[in-house]
């Protein structure tokens, strides 16, 4: 399943998973990351257990404000590049990084930061993501 290509309608499926979850409803395989990357954050809660202006708002880095979808979207890409394995090695990667700061969270918040400096190098030179540059990024914060 994929989440919608719609910014309010992403932002209100994850209201709708975090809501299941509070509930004990049944959820799909990606409600189930979405669930666990809103548990790992607690200061978004009030924001999924909100009214729906959260859906609608827009967080600028002009206004110094840090967008709370745009990050769990991050931890949710870096989640199902490690169920896939791709880029080959990420996994290792990840469970040296998880062993060296003995905090999965952070170990995530690390490769995030990667993360972002590629998608947002290939946006800019409108290419695809290098996962050299990846991979080479990730294995830098390892040292």
């Amino acid at each position: 399943m994929l989440l919608p290509n719609d910014r309010q309608q992403m932002r209100a499926f994850f209201k709708q998973a975090w809501k299941k979850k509070k509930h004990g409803q049944p959820l799909s395989s990606l409600e189930n990351i979405i669930t666990a990357v809103l548990a790992m954050h607690p200061e978004y809660h009030p924001l999924m257990e909100g009214d729906d202006t959260a859906l609608d708002q827009d967080y600028s880095p002009e206004g110094r404000q840090s967008n709370p979808f745009l990050h769990m979207g991050m931890h949710i890409a870096l989640h199902e590049q490690l169920q896939a394995g791709r880029p080959a090695g990420i996994r290792e990667i990840y469970v040296q990084l998880c062993n060296q700061l003995k905090d999965s969270h952070q170990a995530e918040h690390q490769m995030i930061e990667c993360l972002g400096s590629v998608l947002w190098e290939a946006q800019r030179n409108n290419t695809l993501p290098d996962e050299k540059q990846y991979l080479h990024c990730l294995q830098q914060i390892l040292k």
